[in-house]
């Protein structure tokens, strides 16, 4: 069993959400997300990230808007559309009944099921 292939699909598996949350924020220029993805020690690349993106804005969860540039060619800035937006509601509540399963059963703990639309489906 390979180490590194588990780890880098674990990170593959929360890359889409993470991404997100960063424009969530606010107007986001694709370098911005590369850098703040590498503070928080999930390293990503333009290849991988450019077509994410892409994909994202056509299935109408993104937006862009073009920027002059004073030292180049303009910039392409990404905000989240309304349907992203909720798209985006519904991943943070998968994320948050994934994490709190996932931390009760590696704490040993008996996970309390609170919510009809689990993963046990």
């Amino acid at each position: 069993m390979n180490i590194e292939n588990t780890q880098s699909q674990m990170r593959k598996g929360v890359l889409e959400f993470c991404i997100l949350s960063i424009i969530k924020r606010g107007e986001v220029y694709p370098s911005d997300i590369i850098e703040e993805m590498k503070r928080a020690n999930l390293n990503i690349l333009e290849g991988t990230l450019y077509p994410l993106l892409t994909r994202l804005k056509n299935a109408d969860l993104l937006t862009y808007r073009w920027v002059e540039s004073t030292g180049g060619p303009p910039r392409k800035y990404f905000s989240l559309t309304d349907k992203g937006a909720g798209f985006y509601a519904e991943l943070q509540a998968t994320w948050n009944e994934l994490a709190n399963a996932v931390h009760a059963l590696t704490q040993n703990e008996q996970a309390i099921d609170t919510n009809p639309n689990n993963f046990n489906q």
